[in-house]
């Protein structure tokens, strides 16, 4: 996205001002707002990007769009005046992930390029750009914002202020209980992996090899191989204990660390940069790969333990305690608990199926209250092939909001109606204080804020 900073000066002197795409169409300053200009090719990406995305327009997009374009500019300006800042890493792994999805959704590296006529690093850098600017909006509309913490009668006054056939849906919902075995690994397979990566370290040591070559060729973590192994800027708490132990400890960018074992595999590490408490590695993730005997010997002592279970020999809740090598449930007796931050459940045992893992989902879809499943294989959340059993805790199915089964869900809605206002009233005063102009042309639109014309 070709982005310019203008002062206002400029501005008066012409806002006219070309500049020269690469189709050789003539671009133009639609929109500023306070020092920051608005082009057409703004809007032509963004376009393009919801395009291929399948997200549809609720009107002209050549409105919609520049006006939501001009309210970001408004948080933008706000977020460099409170220095907001967002996480350089995370934006780099999301981008990645996009760029790889659409490859595959247009066939080929070629076919994307193609349709965006840019080479690949352009959209990557474009994409990069917009992603940070999103990021930087949400960060300061939470800081706006703040925590919102509503009364239940605030909740039950909103419950009594709409009418039954107003109230929502909510989908059918289920609370499930899980028991996991990994497959146990021979000491030969992780001596094998162990000795691959020795190998690899010698080859950097010995100069024969870059260790960003060795990571897109062999590193199993698909997100960071194809940038070569480039993890990003991260701080200590977002990498797992024993990875952060080895890697902030690195001072050489030539040397490589010795092996480090975490739960996603075995790794190895080469420091790119140190910024007081924040760090730039690469790193080669090679997993253990179980073989179908061990497979086969895993779903014979989960079959073993489901008999027992089903003998009540032991309950369920005892083996998820004891038993199971997941660690995010055995301390909560096997409970299922939805970590999707985008869900009205979130933090709650409540999963609507399509929030459950997709082996769960297609496990659970036939199973009554109380019932327990037979062993069957998923993968868990650290990519690891793994034995279950899952048993269906309570299923709440599709019904108009109450509250006293939705009293949570109809919270989180207050919340939102209350976060959508504060934002609108800030972005409604901020209009006020910052210089605005809109080209000829693009000044005849239905604008969700009136304000932008004055």
């Amino acid at each position: 996205m070709i982005k310019k900073s203008l002062t206002l000066i400029l501005f008066a002197c012409s806002l006219s001002l070309v500049v020269q795409g690469q189709d050789n169409v003539i671009d133009e300053i639609i929109w500023v707002v306070g020092d920051e200009a608005i082009l057409r090719s703004d809007v032509e990406n963004h376009r393009m990007v919801m395009q291929s995305e399948g997200i549809r327009f609720s009107g002209d997009p050549y409105c919609i769009i520049p006006e939501e374009l001009a309210i970001q500019k408004l948080y933008l300006n706000q977020a460099k005046l409170d220095s907001i800042e967002v996480d350089e890493g995370q934006i780099i792994r999301y981008v990645d992930s996009w760029i790889e999805g659409a490859i595959n959704q247009f066939g080929s590296r070629e076919k994307l390029e193609e349709y965006w006529n840019k080479k690949l690093s352009q959209i990557k850098e474009d994409q990069q750009t917009i992603v940070r600017e999103q990021q930087t909006v949400q960060q300061m509309q939470r800081h706006l914002v703040g925590d919102i913490k509503l009364t239940p009668a605030e909740v039950r006054r909103y419950f009594q202020s709409i009418s039954p056939d107003s109230l929502p849906m909510i989908p059918t919902t289920v609370e499930a209980q899980i028991v996991m075995f990994e497959p146990i690994i021979p000491v030969e397979e992780t001596d094998a992996i162990k000795a691959r990566l020795r190998e690899f370290t010698d080859l950097v040591h010995s100069g024969e090899r870059e260790f960003s070559y060795l990571a897109r060729l062999y590193s199993e973590d698909q997100g960071t191989a194809l940038r070569g192994g480039d993890m990003g800027w991260q701080s200590k708490g977002y990498l797992v204990p024993e990875f952060a132990n080895v890697a902030f400890n690195l001072t050489d960018p030539r040397r490589v660390s010795n092996i480090v074992e975490t739960e996603y595999g075995f790794h190895i590490i080469q420091l790119i940069e140190k910024r007081g408490d924040r760090i730039n590695v690469r790193h080669i993730l090679l997993r253990p790969h179980v073989s179908d005997k061990e497979l086969n010997e895993t779903t014979a002592r989960m079959d073993s333990l489901y008999m027992d279970i089903m003998a009540d020999k032991l309950t369920f809740e005892e083996a998820a305690t004891y038993l199971s090598f997941d660690k995010e449930t055995k301390n909560n007796k096997g409970l299922m608990v939805n970590l999707n931050y985008e869900s009205n459940n979130y933090g709650t045992p409540k999963f609507e199926m399509q929030e459950l893992p997709p082996e769960v989902a297609k496990v659970i879809d036939s199973m009554q209250i109380g019932q327990i499943s037979t062993p069957f294989l998923m993968m868990a959340q650290q990519q690891k092939e793994v034995i279950a059993i899952v048993k269906l805790k309570a299923r709440t199915q599709s019904h108009r909001a109450n509250l006293i089964d939705d009293y949570q869900a109809l919270k989180t809605m207050v919340e939102d109606r209350k976060r959508e206002e504060l934002l609108r009233d800030w972005v409604a005063k901020k209009q006020k204080t910052v210089y605005v102009r809109i080209a000829d042309g693009w000044r005849n639109c239905d604008f969700q804020y009136p304000g932008w014309i004055r």
